[in-house]
């Protein structure tokens, strides 16, 4: 048998730094660190490895609030450390950059184009860099080939 325990949230919902409320996508990078999709709470929170406590990375409630997320579900680090976001509730794809967060996908404009998404809900890199989002209402999955001014 496995052995267990809680990584992130106490089992209680709630918006505290210690608890989580629906969280949907998560992320473990090299240095064990975990993200977060708290997607009710509308953040990303960190959890350093070992530490009780999250640290609001994305949304409103962090401590330089750049972007605004309704219900994220996905969250992944590449390979330079740029956070990107699924915001299923505002249709996009955001990334963290050098002068905070900024929309890549989407936009706010739900639709059916290449560069439209409509209830996306988890994403993914290869090994080339592309990224893959799963476009849930539009049932396909969708490739992006990003750009180095993309950031």
């Amino acid at each position: 048998m496995a052995s267990n325990r809680i990584a992130a949230g106490t089992g209680i919902e709630g918006l505290d730094s210690n608890q989580l409320t629906g969280p949907r996508g998560i992320f473990v990078d090299v240095n064990l660190d975990l993200y977060v999709a708290d997607g009710d709470n509308n953040r990303v929170q960190l959890y350093q490895s070992g530490e009780p406590n999250g640290i609001t990375v994305a949304g409103s409630t962090s401590l330089t609030p750049t972007i605004t997320l309704r219900l994220p579900t996905g969250v992944i680090l590449d390979a330079e450390k740029y956070l990107f976001i699924v915001d299923l509730g505002n249709d996009r794809i955001v990334a963290s950059g050098l002068n905070g967060f900024r929309c890549l996908v989407g936009c706010y404009v739900k639709g059916v184009k290449s560069n439209q998404l409509n209830n996306p809900f988890s994403l993914s890199f290869d090994r080339s860099g592309n990224l893959f989002v799963a476009d849930q209402i539009n049932s396909r999955i969708q490739k992006f080939v990003l750009m180095n001014d993309s950031f």
